[in-house]
């Protein structure tokens, strides 16, 4: 379920209200701990940290006009979900993250490739999410990428 709105700030404005705490959170949490570089803005109906095409022109190699995603929030009927690229392409950080979880939070980890779902505000890893945003660089994701689209 895609948003269709064209602004964060929109977008921001259509989250339901028992879900619009939890999710200024989480999205202040990728803000304050998010590296140099990336930019926020809306991304396949979602808001998006991305690398904008200033710093990578070649933008992403399905849609080129795009810029390279990174992370993605969404506001989903039943959930808050939280997409990192970086933890689909570097198994390590994804197994990091998996191993961390269960000491921030007590509900299984609800997780697809690159997204984490929360069906429940208390169940949102605020701090370690924060801690997840900034162990990537603009420069290590793009390089990551960039070795994953060789192969």
């Amino acid at each position: 379920m895609q948003s269709k709105v064209k602004t964060v700030k929109e977008y921001l404005a259509e989250i339901p209200t028992e879900r619009s705490e939890a999710f200024l959170k989480l999205r202040k949490a990728i803000l304050d701990n998010l590296p140099k570089g990336f930019e926020e803005e809306m991304s396949y109906g979602m808001l998006g940290y991305v690398v904008p095409h200033s710093k990578y022109p070649a933008g992403y190699h399905c849609d080129p006009k795009l810029p390279l995603p990174f992370i993605s929030i969404a506001s989903q009927k039943n959930t808050i979900n939280f997409y990192h690229m970086g933890m689909y392409a570097t198994p390590q950080l994804l197994d990091w993250f998996v191993a961390e979880y269960p000491k921030h939070c007590k509900a299984k980890l609800d997780m697809g490739k690159s997204c984490a779902r929360f069906k429940k505000a208390e169940d949102i890893p605020f701090k370690l999410i924060g801690e997840l945003v900034k162990k990537m660089s603009m420069k290590d994701w793009i390089a990551v990428y960039e070795e994953k689209l060789k192969r």
